[in-house]
């Protein structure tokens, strides 16, 4: 096969596999530039399907690979290779979007365990973003002290909602664990609170996991089950 007939040829499978269309001559000549005539390329064409390289369907005036064709290309690739920092760099891709979407799931997952766990707010941010979720307000909401006074409530629902991402950013770890009792945190609005936080690194994302809750909590307990839960999300 010459080189413009196998040129033609490469344009009608690559055209093919693209869009799953019936290929034409004007196709071939406007999008892959031919410097040749579309009567010559129709003629290449018909010379192709006589070869049985292309057919026709019957509804379409355009033309498809045969299963010859592809085993040309097939045997026509001398260094299958030159493809192979492409098909890593895609397979890099896809993977790291699946483990962002299952570490998502997992995080969400884990953040309402612990949210039950404790009895608290339970938090986390997502790997991909700046932002974070939280789930349990419902906990504090049940506790004497706010129930006493709910606009305290009303003061740290407006800071998870609008604050509490970018505060994250700026604690101290010590031991691997913050750790904010009453005034000492960094938010006034939470004088009322504790806050505990821990880092968590999960399939090469990286962010923190905490628990929001009365300053009479647990903590021995709520540490605990803040490092056990992050223990989880790596299980």
């Amino acid at each position: 096969m010459d080189l413009r007939r196998q040129k033609i040829l490469e344009a009608i499978i690559e055209s093919f596999i693209q869009n799953a269309l019936p290929v034409g001559s004007k196709h071939l000549r406007d999008v892959y530039s031919f410097d040749v005539s579309s009567a010559t390329i129709r003629n290449e064409m018909a010379a192709l399907e006589d070869e049985g390289y292309i057919t026709q369907p019957h509804t379409s005036a355009g033309r498809i690979p045969t299963s010859r064709a592809y085993r040309h290309m097939v045997n026509q690739m001398r260094s299958p290779n030159l493809m192979l920092s492409q098909a890593h760099k895609d397979l890099l891709r896809i993977r790291e979007s699946y483990y962002l979407k299952k570490t998502k799931e997992k995080l969400y997952d884990t953040v309402s365990i612990l949210a039950q766990a404790t009895d608290n707010v339970s938090f986390a941010t997502v790997p991909d973003k700046n932002q974070f979720f939280y789930i349990g307000i419902s906990n504090i909401l049940k506790k004497p002290e706010f129930m006493a006074e709910p606009e305290k409530v009303t003061k740290v629902i407006e800071i998870l909602e609008n604050e509490l991402a970018s505060v994250l950013s700026e604690l101290e770890y010590a031991d691997n664990a913050a750790i904010y009792i009453g005034d000492e945190n960094i938010l006034p609005e939470f004088e009322s609170c504790s806050l505990l936080a821990v880092p968590y690194s999960q399939k090469g994302f990286e962010g923190v996991m905490g628990v929001l809750g009365s300053t009479r909590m647990n903590y021995a307990y709520n540490i605990a089950a803040l490092k056990s839960a992050i223990s989880l999300l790596n299980d």
